[in-house]
């Protein structure tokens, strides 16, 4: 990945149904960006596969979250995930441990060295 293409959103009226605001697209703030690394933050929630996850073409695992290997690497080299994504819905313990692994992984990655340490949690 080398570029992300985006829009700003705004919050719009709340939904009379659910009471949630709605976000709307502002007119003309469509942006290119380019980019080494991009951090997800999924949330609380499965993964969902419409986007990012469908235009990469990840692999998922039987449980359909974000496939990846013990380096926290996806089918698409150089995309790590962590946390939610990978794990499914659990506790932000997780997710942290998680992400200080992935970052570990993305350092050894770009500078084919790392001096942090693996996360003495997921042992």
């Amino acid at each position: 990945m080398t570029k992300i293409h985006g829009i700003k959103l705004a919050f719009g009226d709340p939904d009379p149904k659910t009471g949630r605001a709605s976000m709307n697209e502002v007119p003309g703030s469509e942006f290119e960006m380019n980019v080494e690394l991009v951090l997800l933050a999924m949330g609380f929630v499965h993964p969902i596969h419409e986007g990012m996850i469908q235009e990469l073409d990840l692999k998922l695992d039987a449980r359909q979250n974000v496939y990846c290997d013990e380096n926290k690497m996806t089918s698409e080299e150089g995309v790590f995930v962590a946390g939610d994504m990978t794990r499914g819905q659990s506790l932000v313990v997780w997710a942290i441990a998680e992400g200080r692994e992935a970052a570990r992984s993305v350092d050894e990655f770009l500078m084919k060295t790392t001096q942090l340490p693996h996360s003495q949690f997921l042992k």
